[in-house]
């Protein structure tokens, strides 16, 4: 029954997105002294109903096209999606080794990767067509270590997905702070993110008691949801179709669960 109604919620969401119109733009917002420029994109429709809210966290190359195009699609299913800036305006590597540096520098500061986090979840949570009481955040590579350190915080969202992402905190008795549901969607050949990684992540899910769900892509490697990651699995990080498609729509049935009071 559980199955019959998520793939009804699906298909609902799915017909409404194509009937639905959309608009978006960039919003700037601060965190501290701080400046910090994200995407937000909406469903534009005539009726006066809030509706569920995700944040959208972009990979270690800061805000793009990628974390952009997500947050239409979510805007196309009837969500108010902010894709988030965790950077600052302006910040934007050059290349992967800044990329790396960069995105270090946050795992290594989590007090302040949860700052500039919590300051886009205030920010989405203050648009008034979203419903407070139901925020999911998602995240791709580096964006999935911040959406489930979010989590971590004991910020007030319903649900957490995580995209080939990071799975390691330096506090994981801080799992037991977790409000909501957590996915976490892995490429099960991602040299990245090792076997002992996964491993002590689980056991961080299982000690604190909490709705958790793990979900490994065979022939899948780190960055399995983005196209610039190229096509070529021996460098460890590859974009695969199946994949994406499978994993988009994993997150889209956690979201028919998690959501489901906003739409009774």
């Amino acid at each position: 029954m559980k199955k019959a109604f998520a793939l009804f919620a699906v298909i609902h969401l799915f017909s409404v997105s194509l009937a639905a119109k959309t608009a978006s733009k960039n919003i700037v917002y601060q965190e501290g002294e701080t400046m910090l420029e994200g995407y937000i994109a909406y469903p534009d429709l005539d009726v006066k109903k809030k509706v569920p809210g995700v944040l959208v966290v972009h990979d270690w190359m800061g805000i793009g096209e990628n974390s952009k195009m997500r947050a239409d699609k979510l805007a196309g299913l009837g969500y108010v999606a902010l894709a988030v800036d965790i950077y600052g305006k302006g910040v934007k590597p050059k290349g992967m080794e800044e990329a790396a540096k960069l995105a270090n520098s946050y795992k290594q500061d989590r007090k302040l990767m949860r700052a500039r986090i919590l300051a886009a979840l205030e920010t989405l949570k203050a648009q008034p067509e979203v419903d407070v009481q139901n925020i999911a955040a998602i995240g791709y590579c580096f964006g999935g270590t911040v959406a489930l350190e979010l989590a971590r915080s004991g910020a007030p969202i319903s649900g957490t997905v995580s995209f080939h992402g990071g799975l390691a905190t330096p506090n994981p008795d801080d799992a037991k702070n977790i409000k909501g549901k957590i996915l976490a969607l892995h490429g099960a050949d991602d040299p990245f993110v090792k076997k002992e990684e996964v491993e002590a992540f689980q056991e961080e899910m299982r000690n604190a008691k909490i709705d958790w769900q793990f979900v490994s892509y065979g022939g899948a490697v780190h960055s399995f949801t983005i196209k610039e990651a190229g096509n070529d699995n021996s460098k460890g990080a590859a974009y695969n179709a199946k994949a994406d498609k499978r994993s988009w729509n994993e997150l889209l049935t956690f979201f028919a669960e998690t959501f489901r009071k906003s739409r009774d």
